[in-house]
């Protein structure tokens, strides 16, 4: 047979490639697609608190007083507030119901314009997906709006209209303004159909102590029980009543927002906080922007953590108290602290759609520049009190540095000889150390400059790391990047079912760092194949991390008051939300000036410092398996890195290429 008949033949099997296979999905569409990309799939509980936070976000400003929940018999649930209604008529651009707009269009909402006489000064929405996200992943949606006298009501299915907007006069008997949305979530979207009680109980109540003077209510039609939150106390009843340890000193607590001066900050920026310290139980910690829960903290909860910080250190100086040879690190008075923070930031860059991680970098500042002032005056009215304070952290910080000679006792004489291109930390305390694992030479040496030597460590590793996924654990040191990754761990490698001695460890983190590229995201895999199969523990453990360099550089030029001042982005999305905000700040585009970082090398140490390895402003992300079990993800790793697997791996590509964005 000849090769022009088998390309024929291939040509007539093989489906083609043409302008018609490019498919765009419009609409709520890509929602439904890939719906674990706007929301949390075990329950609906999140695109019900997307419409509870769109009520919140009505009294956050200003205008409302309660807001009620209400769980049906049929399985929906409904939120109703008092607000201001979302608008009935026609959009003046689009030319459709403001109303349907909301709960059909991605991108669509009131919380964009944060500017003066915008509709929401301070929102937890900044998106514009959040209710019709909520309306995709529904089988049903109904929405009633009261407003200047009328009311409007809309019924979608699936996130279609299925009976029109209709409007009438208001009756004698309907409410005179706000919003009533109705919702019947999908199940087929969610691994549990059923809301977690807890959960929504413990979020209505905080929204309730965030907002003073708001009643928030959750009723069980099956049961016809009801229960009301309403905090005139606030921050200081609920931390409080929450904590299970007695504090030892009276609880800290206070607010700071900007002024319409403030030289780096929007007017009604900052923060409130109740802060508790006790010597047992497990410390309370809950943090909000907004209004909206961010669990896994952020850049807010860092700015807390500096401002006491710096407070105690000042405090412990000026009237010395310090003992000889033992070094004040933050975890040593933040390791007692409960507290409530929340932190009202203009534009507020999260982590993901679901919000549980702030990541606005100048977040740090303005939290810690309210937070430390007002504890400094306060320690010092209370002198008494700051000294019990200062005895609980100074004894955390004896405990820790005991606990850390006891671990180099243990090595012993017997240690491997370290790597000679390792530049080790001062340290020996193993949960405070870490260890970089870094890209290159040149970056390696900018990492050695701007590191915190008493902590941090730097590896530069030469080239790509060799592909151990099928490497036999007796031939890995044959390769001496891997050689020299092991002995500066102090971890012998070891397979998933074995029992490593991992009293050598001689670092808490083990941080990749690599070029925010094609090439460095390769040497990440690289390195996490290496960990995976060689060692398993350590991920298990929580010890190897991922560091996220910025992709850019964003030079902002002085504006009256406000000095000059440099942003970084981590990616497109967060370098368009940078420019947009300047854009609000008065700042043209034109006149920001880019920098696009081609790798680490091209960072001075302060930039690689404030970007990559300051612990209060850095993307550090943990690696551990989430919901995989050990043999599916090791089953998947054989299918990405195996050398017998091109077929299954084309095949994936295929399949999946559409959801990956690459930045070349």
């Amino acid at each position: 047979m000849t090769d022009r008949s088998l390309s024929q033949i291939a040509s007539q099997i093989a489906p083609a490639y043409a302008e018609s296979s490019i498919r765009v999905l419009k609409g709520l569409e890509p929602v439904k697609q890939r719906p674990g990309m706007y929301t949390r799939t075990d329950n609906p509980l999140h695109i019900v608190q997307e419409v509870l936070d769109n009520a919140a976000d009505e009294a956050l400003a200003g205008h409302g007083k309660k807001i009620k929940v209400v769980l049906h018999a049929d399985g929906s649930v409904s939120v109703e507030d008092d607000g201001r209604g979302i608008p009935h008529g026609l959009h003046p651009e689009e030319q459709a119901p403001v109303l349907e707009l909301v709960f059909t269009r991605l991108h669509a909402g009131g919380k964009f314009d944060k500017g003066k006489g915008g509709a929401y000064s301070f929102s937890g929405g900044l998106h514009g997906v959040g209710v019709s996200v909520t309306n995709a992943l529904a089988t049903r949606l109904e929405v009633s709006s009261y407003r200047e006298g009328h009311v409007a009501r809309l019924v979608f299915a699936g996130g279609e209209v299925v009976e029109p907007l209709t409007r009438r006069p208001a009756a004698e008997g309907d409410r005179k303004q706000g919003t009533t949305v109705r919702v019947w979530p999908d199940p087929k979207y969610f691994e549990s159909a059923t809301l977690p009680s807890s959960e929504l109980a413990h979020l209505l109540r905080s929204k309730a102590v965030l907002m003073p003077g708001v009643s928030v209510s959750l009723t069980h039609e099956k049961t016809r029980e009801t229960q009301t939150w309403q905090y005139k106390g606030g921050l200081r009843d609920y931390l409080q009543q929450t904590l299970s340890g007695e504090p030892v000193i009276p609880m800290f607590e206070g607010e700071g927002y900007a002024d319409a001066g403030h030289e780096s900050f929007a007017d009604g920026e900052g923060a409130a906080w109740a802060v508790a310290f006790t010597e047992d139980g497990s410390p309370v910690r809950e943090s909000y922007v907004n209004l909206i829960p961010t669990s896994a903290g952020g850049t807010h909860d860092s700015g807390l953590r500096d401002g006491l910080f710096q407070a105690v250190k000042s405090f412990i100086e000026l009237h010395a108290l310090l003992p000889k040879g033992v070094k004040l690190l933050p975890e040593d008075v933040f390791a007692r602290a409960s507290y409530v923070l929340s932190a009202k930031v203009l534009d507020p860059q999260f982590q993901g759609q679901i919000k549980e991680r702030l990541n606005s970098r100048d977040a740090v500042r303005l939290v810690s520049s309210f937070v430390r002032p007002a504890l400094e005056l306060w320690l010092n009215q209370h002198v008494d009190y700051g000294k019990k304070l200062a005895e609980l952290a100074i004894k955390a910080a004896q405990s820790r540095q005991k606990a850390g000679q006891k671990v180099e006792k243990r090595k012993g004489s017997g240690v491997a000889v370290l790597p000679g291109k390792l530049t080790d930390c001062e340290s020996r305390d193993l949960s405070h150390n870490e260890l970089f694992l870094v890209e290159g030479d040149s970056a390696g040496g900018s990492a050695k400059m701007g590191r915190d030597k008493e902590c941090q460590a730097i590896l530069p590793l030469r080239g790509k790391v060799l592909n151990t996924w099928e490497v036999e654990r007796d031939r890995l040191f044959a390769n001496n990047e891997i050689h020299d990754i092991s002995v500066a761990i102090g971890v012998d490698p070891h397979g998933p079912n074995d029992h490593p001695d991992l009293s050598g460890l001689r670092y808490g983190k083990v941080c990749i760092l690599s070029d925010a590229d094609v090439d460095g995201s390769h040497i990440q895999v690289l390195l996490l194949t290496l960990f995976f199969r060689h060692f398993p523990k350590l991920i298990e453990a929580g010890h190897v991390y991922v560091a996220r360099p910025p992709l850019f550089r964003v030079d902002i030029p002085a504006r009256g008051k406000k000095p000059a001042t440099k942003a970084y982005a981590l990616d497109e999305g967060e370098l368009t939300a940078i420019l947009d905000k300047c854009a609000k700040d008065g700042v043209p585009r034109e006149k920001c000036q880019i920098s696009r970082f081609k790798g680490l090398g091209e960072m001075n140490a302060e930039q690689l410092w404030d970007t990559t390895l300051n612990p209060d402003t850095r993307r550090l992300l943990p690696v551990q398996l989430g919901g995989l079990d050990f043999a599916t993800t090791e089953a998947r790793i054989t299918q990405l890195m195996g050398k017998g697997e091109a077929a299954a791996r084309r095949d994936l590509m295929e399949r999946h290429g559409d959801a990956v964005e690459i930045d070349i």
